[in-house]
């Protein structure tokens, strides 16, 4: 009886031992057919078979996938894309703010008053950057090429006294500079001529680009009203289940129209992408309370009440209350490509309580 236990005892680890090895074994063979070609449905469906012979020799019960939340895959998704530098967000964006007071990358807020005087006025400049979106479109520049060619235009007529007669050919060299600086394929010097209509030779735009790289002392990356908007969409849209591709396309509707405006030049590019986002929150959600949240408070370092001035002032330019006669970013927004943004109704008035404190 003992030696018949013992027997028993002996035996049975020796079949499961045996059983496990036959499993392994179709395993190993499945894997070098798999490794030698390509693997098809019948090779897939043999090797899941395999696995799941092997689980019910040995006794193992199938393991059920564990279901992650849609913010636990969200948060991966951010850690494992370098592209979103989730670790560093925090440090990038405190160099940037650093970076984007600087003197040597800011205009001066009153160059028309106090450089440019009798030569060229805010509304000539106005009528320059809507060429410029003109131009963008037309060569399918990246919006930070725009941008970076505006702040261009800006720092040198800062420096710089210009006359009527030149001030598109700074404009044409500033795209010619930024669209260098941003873009895989940009246009040639030939081809920026002849948006001109031949008004400038090439020679003209090539000196002229030697001269604004001089005044500006080659500090070409400047952080733009774009550059902080990529984060602050994605907090601005915290709330949506799914991307809102309406509100996205009014922030950076909101954030474009802001360029044709000499009186926000004195604003920094991060305010201004701010007060965007705040605008585009309230003519979204037609909400007399406060759009602002405090994730968007606590990353932008601005509070309501800081940005009351600079939307006001894009709050004008939506409803055509400012630079109504400049017509490309209008034209250009209308569009279904965007969401026909430059369409929606917005409230001709903007109440105080819009602009209170928000609670944490």
């Amino acid at each position: 009886m003992a030696l018949t236990t013992v027997a028993e005892k002996c035996e049975a680890p020796t079949t499961r031992a045996a059983a496990k090895r036959r499993a392994m074994a179709v395993l190993v063979e499945e894997q070098q057919l798999a490794t030698k070609k390509r693997a098809v449905l019948g090779d897939v469906t043999n090797l899941a078979n395999a696995v799941a012979l092997a689980n019910s020799i040995l006794g193992v019960a199938p393991q059920k996938p564990k279901l992650e939340t849609n913010k636990n895959v969200t948060a991966a998704r951010d850690e494992e894309d370098p592209q979103l530098c989730g670790p560093y967000a925090a440090d990038i964006y405190a160099y940037l703010r650093r970076m984007e007071v600087e003197p040597k990358r800011r205009p001066l807020p009153n160059y028309m008053e106090k450089i440019q005087k009798d030569s060229i006025n805010a509304n000539m400049r106005g009528v320059l950057v809507d060429w410029f979106v003109e131009v963008a479109d037309e060569y399918e520049l990246h919006p930070e090429t725009l941008h970076l060619a505006v702040s261009y235009v800006d720092r040198y007529l800062s420096m710089n006294v210009v006359f009527r007669h030149e001030l598109q050919l700074v404009g044409v060299a500033s795209i010619f500079i930024a669209s260098k600086y941003e873009e895989i394929d940009p246009p040639t010097v030939d081809e920026l001529s002849d948006i001109t209509e031949n008004t400038f030779t090439k020679q003209q735009v090539i000196k002229m680009e030697a001269d604004i790289l001089k005044s500006l002392k080659f500090e070409m990356g400047n952080p733009n009203v774009r550059t902080f908007l990529r984060k602050f969409i994605d907090l601005a849209q915290e709330s949506y289940k799914t991307p809102n591709l309406q509100l996205e396309c009014l922030i950076h509707y909101l954030s474009d129209l802001s360029l044709v405006d000499y009186k926000l030049v004195k604003f920094l590019p991060s305010m201004v992408a701010a007060s965007a986002v705040f605008l585009a929150r309230v003519i979204i959600t037609r909400s007399k309370t406060n759009p602002w949240c405090p994730a968007l408070q606590e990353y932008t370092g601005y509070k309501a009440v800081d940005l009351r001035e600079c939307v006001l002032i894009i709050h004008d330019l939506y409803l055509g209350r400012r630079g109504g006669s400049l017509e490309a970013v209008r034209d250009k927004y209308k569009q279904i490509e965007f969401k026909c943004v430059a369409k929606m109704h917005c409230p001709s008035k903007l109440p105080n309580s819009l602009f209170e404190d928000v609670k944490a």
